[in-house]
């Protein structure tokens, strides 16, 4: 087994939103793969995730990149962009410049790099005219920078089981744990490890719902969770204004006692 090291960079999507242990805390899809990847390498493997919701293209650059290189590690996940492309001010061609160097960055110091092509998450938010384009975009360039740089790439957006809403949290938003399980599968797979087989079953698609019972979820989602980040937005913070890494350095696992599996 070539990885004993592992760190997740990233946002809510690598943190493991809506995935979550008994205790409240969110699992994910990276802790389901460092947890077969443990299982591979035996003692002394370690992980660290120092992924945190709500941070931007930016932040995570500047906060998370220069710790996981000082780790490192044999194995570095990297999902950044996509809560940029949700924000008036997106700067595509920055964003794509400076991605690519981020990646040669990461790669040029000997690390087995991971990238996303980001499942279709649209099709049932609003806005898709503007932001659909933007995902496509940052899609593309991710391609184009694994192929560029010898990344490993974890293709979502072709995957159109992704479509199914049963794979995706109350929100609409973030993965369900369903929804986390074959994220974790596919990387897996992408890394040639073998996989719990479970963790790429799909749930049924789940019958339609009538257009009355349709419009009455989406009032009912809007308030609940478009409203609060219309003001976040407006008033310029983030869901992850006071959190921290949940695995901020690199340590063994799994822990001790581990949560028990789902």
């Amino acid at each position: 087994m070539r990885w004993r090291s592992y760190v997740a960079v990233g946002d809510s999507f690598t943190e493991g939103l809506d995935d979550a242990y008994p205790d409240g805390s969110f699992r994910g899809w990276a802790d389901l793969v460092a947890t077969r990847l443990a299982a591979e390498a035996g003692p002394h493997f370690s992980y660290a995730n120092l992924a945190i919701r709500g941070r931007t293209f930016p932040s995570v650059v500047a906060e998370q990149v220069p710790a996981a290189l000082a780790m490192k590690p044999d194995l570095i996940s990297f999902a950044a962009g996509g809560n940029d492309v949700l924000r008036r001010n997106f700067d595509p061609d920055t964003l794509v410049t400076r991605f690519d160097e981020v990646v040669g960055r990461l790669r040029s110091r000997g690390a087995d790099v991971l990238l996303f092509r980001f499942a279709d998450v649209m099709a049932r938010l609003p806005g898709q005219r503007l932001i659909a384009p933007r995902v496509a975009l940052l899609n593309r360039a991710v391609g184009e920078t694994a192929e560029r740089h010898g990344a490993i790439l974890v293709d979502l957006y072709s995957d159109d089981t992704y479509l199914n809403p049963l794979l995706w949290s109350t929100d609409r938003l973030h993965l369900s744990p369903a929804g986390h399980r074959r994220v974790a599968g596919q990387v897996l797979t992408a890394l040639g490890v073998g996989c719990d087989e479970e963790w790429l079953l799909v749930p049924p698609n789940p019958e339609p719902t009538p257009w009355l019972s349709a419009r009455t979820a989406d009032l009912r989602w809007a308030g609940r969770h478009l409203a609060p980040w219309i003001k976040r937005r407006l008033t310029g913070r983030s869901s992850g204004d006071t959190r921290t890494a949940k695995r901020p350095t690199l340590t063994p696992f799994p822990p001790s006692t581990p949560a028990p599996p789902r």
